[in-house]
């Protein structure tokens, strides 16, 4: 009796001590698995959005993994099944190309951000401001043999958007051969930074984070579509990590943090 009650005793305490064990790898946060969500963001959003995730993953347990291009190379990439959480465009067309193939999570889509178009230049240029209007000779600007940066127009949203301005303008049939067509926003800005191109079109946004350029002119804001940027959840990945992702970044301390790099909210002018 002695005996058995002995390897009782010794059972129960390796039983608790196995039990002990798990429970402590399981609370362990070495061992425990932080979620991982895949956000695609337009390439105007580099900077704003890298330090909203880095502010993000402080808050929570939430690792974010980011990748930026033009929206619509991210769109063409998520048709083509890419994997990704969260989808925020620089415009609403490639967000209805994606809604009209059913490849948003339904209710979640959500108007987040907006933008302004400005002209810039090389911080050494000659050229000051200016006011633009029809009588702005952009091409005398540009020089002989020179060009003017710009997003692609047929598909970059930067120069969807510049297009549409400069049409509204009067100045697009003169401008259209001189066009240096970038793949995003980005690589306009770069040719200006880098002085190959003496004047770019580009997001306000992005000219605030230049380091070697500056503001000529801001494109009226009614010589163009409004500059939104929609948000959305993608079809099959409407989690709850992912809901208060897209929560948090409509709040006002994500809405801070877009502020300070040159956004506005989606209802108004930056």
């Amino acid at each position: 009796m002695r005996l058995f009650n002995s390897i009782k005793v010794h059972g129960l305490k390796a039983l608790s001590f196995k039990t002990l064990l798990t429970i402590t790898l399981i609370s362990s946060p070495f061992v425990a698995q932080a979620q991982t969500l895949t956000v695609m963001a337009a390439a105007s959003m580099t900077d704003a959005m890298t330090e909203a995730a880095r502010v993000y993953e402080q808050k929570t347990a939430t690792h974010i993994r980011l990748s930026f291009a033009s929206s619509s190379v991210l769109a063409r990439q998520l048709a083509a099944g890419a994997p990704a959480d969260l989808y925020i465009s620089a415009n609403e067309q490639w967000m209805d190309w994606l809604e009209e193939q059913q490849l948003l999570a339904p209710g979640t889509r959500k108007d987040l951000l907006s933008n302004a178009l400005v002209v810039i230049a090389p911080e050494s240029s000659p050229l000051s401001s200016f006011t633009l209007t029809q009588e702005t000779p952009l091409l005398h600007y540009l020089g002989e043999d020179q060009r003017l940066a710009m997003g692609d127009p047929s598909h970059v949203p930067a120069g969807i958007y510049a297009k549409q301005g400069l049409e509204n303008l009067k100045l697009w049939s003169n401008l259209e051969p001189h066009l240096a067509r970038a793949d995003n926003v980005r690589a306009a800005l770069a040719l200006v930074e880098r002085g190959e191109t003496p004047l770019g079109i580009v997001y306000r946004t992005d000219a605030q984070v230049a380091q070697h350029t500056k503001i000529l002119a801001t494109f009226p804001a009614h010589s163009h579509t409004p500059i939104t940027y929609p948000v959305a959840l993608m079809k099959d990945h409407d989690s709850a990590e992912s809901q208060a992702l897209l929560k948090w970044l409509s709040s006002s301390e994500a809405g801070t943090i877009f502020a300070r790099f040159g956004f506005g909210q989606a209802d108004s002018a930056p």
